[in-house]
Parts: C-alpha cells; sequence; structure tokens
C-alpha cells in the first residue's frame, strides 16, 4: 500500500525572469499573458467556499484548454480528481509537462514575498479537474478575487 504525501515546510518560489529572452520557447502571445496576469489571485475556475482562514477552488480544464495565469502566495495544496497531462508555464521561463493520477496531491508553502506565477494547459484528451485548497493566514497578504469567480447558489440573483 502507498503511503500518503507528507507536506514539506519547504519553499516552492520560483522567481521570475527579468529578461523577456527567458521566453523566446514559449507560444506567441503567451509571455504578454503572464505580465498581464501576473498579480491575478484567481487559482482556478471557480471559488466555491471561502473562510477567514481558507479558499477552496475547482479548477476545470477541458483539452486543448489553458487556464489564465495567476500567482501563489501562501501555502496551499491541490487534488486531481482524474488522471490526464498538463503543460505548466512558469514565470522562470521554465515549460514542465505532467502526467496526473487521480488522487495526486501536491502541498506547496511560500516564505514572506516569496510566490509562484504560473498558468497550466490540458494537453491529454482527458478534461482535467483539480480541487485547491489556499491557507490565507499564511506569510504574505492574501490576493485579491473577483465576485465573478465566486460560486453563485442557484437562484441567487431572483432574491
Amino acid at each position: 500500500m502507498a503511503q500518503a504525501q507528507q507536506a514539506h515546510a519547504v519553499s516552492n518560489h520560483i522567481p521570475t525572469a527579468t529578461d523577456p529572452a527567458a521566453f523566446a520557447h514559449w507560444p506567441e502571445g503567451l509571455y504578454d499573458a503572464m505580465k498581464a496576469d501576473e498579480y491575478s489571485g484567481v487559482v482556478g475556475s471557480r471559488l466555491v467556499s471561502e473562510t477567514d482562514k481558507v479558499r477552496v477552488w475547482h479548477l476545470r480544464l477541458a483539452p486543448g484548454k489553458r487556464c489564465a495565469f495567476h500567482r501563489h502566495v501562501n501555502p496551499y495544496f491541490w487534488s486531481a480528481h482524474r488522471a490526464g497531462k498538463a503543460r505548466g508555464f512558469f514565470s522562470s521561463g521554465e515549460i514542465r509537462d505532467v502526467e496526473h493520477y487521480e488522487g495526486e496531491t501536491k502541498h506547496f508553502y511560500y516564505s514572506a514575498g516569496e510566490y509562484m506565477l504560473h498558468a497550466v494547459e490540458n494537453i491529454g484528451d482527458t478534461e482535467l479537474l483539480f480541487t485547491t485548497v489556499e491557507f490565507l493566514d499564511g506569510p504574505n497578504t492574501p490576493l485579491e478575487v473577483p465576485d465573478s469567480v465566486r460560486l453563485q447558489s442557484p437562484g441567487a440573483d431572483a432574491a
């Protein structure tokens, strides 16, 4: 039987490359998309729950789709609900392809002033579905998120 992963408080900070040449191998327009969203706190498709301590997100990516760039500033973890293939674009200029498996869970930690800025593209033939839990009481001020990404109860506008 496989052991569950343990969370370790090791920083996952990825610096942002300052030379645009570090992104020359990226698809056209992707560097500009990163710059446009470099302070976005929208780390999923839908914010489904929020308290003063945590935010719970769902991220759904159909085959061939990419989420917008976003910045992680506080500890979080994600869990994959389905197997699939993804390509990550990171602010360092790195591109990383990974195969996810159902139940895979990864933990991330950032010290004061640290972050990870990235986007994820579905390069497989199955929909990717993740749940991400952000801990808002970390060492950095949580980023703002617009109301448009918050889950609305059916009929909430009818009141």
